[in-house]
């Protein structure tokens, strides 16, 4: 009688998605590679209605450049990550390009529609948090609300 091998499942630690997950670092990093403006991520943890744990969300200056930055997105965070975006929207267009990680959403505008639309507003709960050019640090432990 022949035994069959006892197979472990790997236990795969499942963390909570922070500011300094490397996700968030490869997007932020990519969107300032392609000179994304008006950078913040917002935390959403605390918002029992969001549909993810992190909005990212910028602009462009052309379609042209919400188009490279959405794939710049898309190519670093394969790479680095692993990851393949869930879901994108908006390429026909290129006003408003949704990257979907998920847990993370990117959200890449021309100025104009994102003044139209105006989501930090709709979700003006979120923990904010401004990245400016540079690298992207660790968190501190305190509530930032500016990154140099």
């Amino acid at each position: 009688m022949t035994s069959i091998p006892e197979v472990k499942a790997a236990s795969k630690k499942i963390s909570r998605i922070t500011r300094g997950s490397r996700i968030i670092k490869v997007i932020i990093k990519a969107i300032q590679d392609k000179k994304g403006e008006n950078l913040i991520s917002m935390d959403l943890h605390k918002i029992p209605e969001a549909v993810a744990d992190f909005f990212i969300i910028c602009e462009a200056g052309s379609t042209t450049q919400v188009k490279a930055i959405a794939d710049h997105i898309r190519e670093s965070v394969r790479e680095a990550c692993g990851e393949k975006s869930f879901h994108d929207e908006g390429y026909g267009a290129m006003q408003w390009v949704i990257v979907d990680y998920v847990n993370v959403v990117v959200h890449i505008f021309l100025p104009e529609t994102r003044r139209f639309y105006r989501l930090e507003e709709m979700w003006s709960d979120a923990d904010v948090q401004e990245h400016l050019d540079g690298p992207v640090k660790e968190p501190s432990g305190k509530k930032p609300s500016r990154q140099a």
